[in-house]
């Protein structure tokens, strides 16, 4: 009787830090506790303080990135670390490491590329009212321009497949790093799972790096900037609305006028509604052609993904014994 052979999966855990030194060395201990064949990985983003002697001192292998930002951070830890599952965490504690196991169960039982651990309660209390609100808007907002594949695009706590991590091209500098994770899946039609975590606080003396303004600019900025690289026609179909309706609204009383006089005494205002009728049909069909390179682009992004390995554990074909083999000649 043949037997299947299966291999277990190499699991990295990648944890960008900036300023952690309060909580680095717990968080490190905890992960290598849960999983204790796991490789852990400290990315320490020029921090000023203990949080590479820590992270060090607990376990982990340190890697200094000089780029300041989560997405450059992001960037290369993915290029950097071969494994077949990656899970990745904040540095700050306020994401259970105990977790991590129920999240790789469920990337290899629904076989996904991406598991988010959504917070609980984050949309109410994320730590600041600003913060909240925030969260509230930006949810509602990749819903409706890129799909309901989410319910917490911003969370930190995530895990993934090998296919996933070498396909994706982490443009981002900042925190909008996982937007840009989420449109990516959404963009490929990725399979991808949620699952609701508790979601902790930091200790005494621990502050967050987030600005609620600035982070929150950055990451409508970055909305806007994937809405025109994977939706081209509905980005520059909106500009191309616009400019119709403003066009219209300026040529309508200028063509009553002349109707009724024969004369076209403001014509400013038409030579100004003509211009606006030209930068509505500039912008339509500049929509439509980058439509066809959003759809090119796609479709080699999808093939290179597929020509990516999985990283699961693969069953190993039995081989056939050799009185059968000879039976079936």
């Amino acid at each position: 009787m043949p037997h299947a052979v299966r291999h277990e999966p190499v699991i990295a855990v990648l944890l960008p830090c900036y300023n952690e030194e309060l909580t680095i060395g717990e968080v490190v201990r905890r992960f290598r506790e849960t999983l204790p064949s796991a490789a852990i990985y400290v990315y320490d983003n020029n921090s000023k303080d203990l949080t590479a002697l820590k992270a060090r001192a607990a376990g982990a292998s340190v890697v200094r990135e000089p780029r300041q930002g989560k997405g450059n951070v992001v960037r290369r830890m993915f290029a950097d670390i071969d494994a077949d599952i990656y899970v990745m965490a904040d540095g700050d504690g306020t994401y259970a490491p105990e977790d991590a196991p129920l999240l790789i169960n469920v990337l290899q039982t629904e076989r996904s590329d991406m598991v988010v651990g959504t917070r609980r309660g984050v949309t109410d209390d994320a730590g600041r009212n600003g913060h909240a609100f925030g969260n509230r808007v930006f949810n509602r907002l990749y819903k409706g321009l890129f799909g309901t594949d989410f319910t917490d695009i911003f969370s930190g706590y995530r895990v993934f497949s090998r296919r996933f991590v070498k396909s994706f091209p982490a443009v981002s500098g900042g925190f909008e790093v996982e937007t840009e994770m989420s449109v990516h899946a959404s963009q490929l039609k990725l399979p991808v799972s949620e699952m609701a975590l508790d979601y902790g606080r930091r200790p005494e003396g621990s502050s967050s790096k987030l600005s609620t303004f600035r982070d929150g600019a950055r990451i409508l900025w970055m909305f806007a900037m994937l809405m025109k690289e994977t939706q081209p026609l509905r980005f520059f179909g909106t500009f191309a609305l616009f400019f119709l309706a403003a066009s219209i609204g300026l040529m309508i009383p200028v063509l009553i006028e002349f109707a009724q006089t024969g004369l076209v005494p403001r014509m400013p205002t038409w030579v100004l509604s003509i211009g606006m009728l030209l930068l509505s049909m500039l912008a339509m069909m500049t929509g439509l052609i980058l439509d066809s390179v959003s759809r090119g682009r796609a479709e080699q992004k999808r093939i290179f993904y597929l020509s990516i390995s999985s990283g699961r554990a693969e069953q190993a074909q039995p081989k056939s014994e050799p009185g059968k083999a000879s039976r079936a000649a």
